[in-house]
């Protein structure tokens, strides 16, 4: 995790604390998670390093949440929203 607060993270992120309990309170109560499951991590095959091009997006699923990674993005703020996912699935 960021090691922030909500209110920190919010603050560097433009966002709206009440906005992100609302998301993550939605996701955390949504149907069909599994509770009490825990986390597994699964091998990743790369057999071809391959760049983002303009235009496309890479597809990243985590339960059943999708994000679409453009060229661009703030690795940052996709590894903080990923460790929200991660613990919310």
């Amino acid at each position: 995790m960021s090691g922030q607060s909500v209110k920190e993270w919010c603050a560097a992120h433009e966002n709206v604390s009440r906005q992100l309990w609302d998301w993550l309170r939605k996701y955390k109560n949504q149907d069909g998670i599994a509770r009490g499951k825990t986390n597994r991590w699964l091998p990743v095959e790369i057999t071809e390093q391959t760049s983002i091009e303009q235009g496309h997006t890479l597809l990243v699923k985590i339960g059943p949440t999708s994000i679409e990674v453009r060229p661009g993005f703030d690795p940052a703020l996709l590894a903080q929203v990923v460790w929200v996912l991660i613990a919310l699935c």
